[in-house]
């Protein structure tokens, strides 16, 4: 159970009493907070201990919701605008109230149906939950804690002509190289990545594939569903051009020649002038 109620964060709270407008539920310092009745479950008793979303609602009160939103404090998350006003856009960030994005935390105009990148954050005057486009300044330098090779999760933020700039693990900038992705991307996906590069600036280099033996098994295992969905052979061998490799199975041209061998050599593929079929 939470120690202190957490505004903009998953709390874990005890059923403390119930009253006609929903429940009470209290932490341990005994601040209480009201979960409304439309988040209230018959299976839920006085004593259950919960995990809910507090959050500030329509009307300016503290409130606990079941329903928790697309991002929490200090998480990143693509949202589309729902409405747009002299002081600020409204964007759809799951709950029934609209996550408020101030005219002066946007970095270009906002329109209805567009959808944004922003930081989930505090308002130092109000202690209210706003989003934020101006977070390049709270995205971490410090690297320390990472390694090469190693997994993470990535939200696409923008395009550049260099490539896809990320945001890693909610907390790093990173880049994808447009020379380095063999799929479809674009701004607001959510997908798993590699880091290729701990730059001195802070920022990583980030791939989409494993690095190293793994990314050999990972491209092979690929190369053999995608063949199983289509009668189990195709035409293309080691000779295909990079765009068929491409579009065909989301690799590079030296990651489909090395998979194929690792088939090859297991005795899983055969490849010829004509083309290749799994065995």
């Amino acid at each position: 159970m939470n120690r202190y109620l957490l505004v903009g964060e998953k709390n874990r709270l005890k059923i403390n009493r119930y009253t006609d407008n929903g429940v009470y539920l209290i932490c341990e310092d005994k601040d209480e907070v009201l979960m409304p009745n439309q988040y209230v479950s018959y299976a839920m008793k006085e004593g259950d201990e919960i995990d809910v979303f507090v959050y500030f609602d329509s009307e300016d009160r503290i409130v606990a919701s079941t329903t928790f939103p697309k991002a929490m404090l200090d998480q990143f998350g693509c949202f589309e605008v729902v409405d747009v006003t002299p002081f600020g856009a409204f964007l759809d960030w799951g709950l029934p109230k609209d996550l408020l994005v101030p005219k002066a935390l946007q970095k270009f105009p906002f329109y209805v149906g567009m959808k944004v990148i922003v930081q989930v954050c505090l308002d130092d005057e109000t202690g209210r939950i706003i989003g934020s486009q101006k977070y390049n300044d709270f995205l971490k330098k410090e690297l320390s804690a990472l390694k090469l090779k190693q997994e993470v999760t990535v939200l696409v933020r923008e395009r550049t002509p260099l490539g896809f700039k990320v945001i890693v693990n909610n907390l790093y900038d990173g880049l994808i190289f447009h020379n380095e992705i063999f799929e479809n991307i674009e701004v607001g996906d959510e997908k798993v990545g590699y880091i290729k590069t701990l730059r001195k600036d802070g920022k990583l280099d980030i791939v989409l594939r494993p690095i190293g033996d793994k990314s050999d098994e990972v491209a092979a295992a690929k190369i053999v569903e995608i063949l199983s969905l289509t009668g189990g052979a195709c035409e293309m061998n080691y000779k295909s051009t990079p765009e068929l490799i491409s579009d065909r199975f989301g690799l590079s041209r030296k990651a489909y020649k090395r998979a194929l061998t690792k088939l090859i050599e297991a005795k899983k593929l055969e490849v010829n002038d004509e083309g290749m079929k799994l065995l």
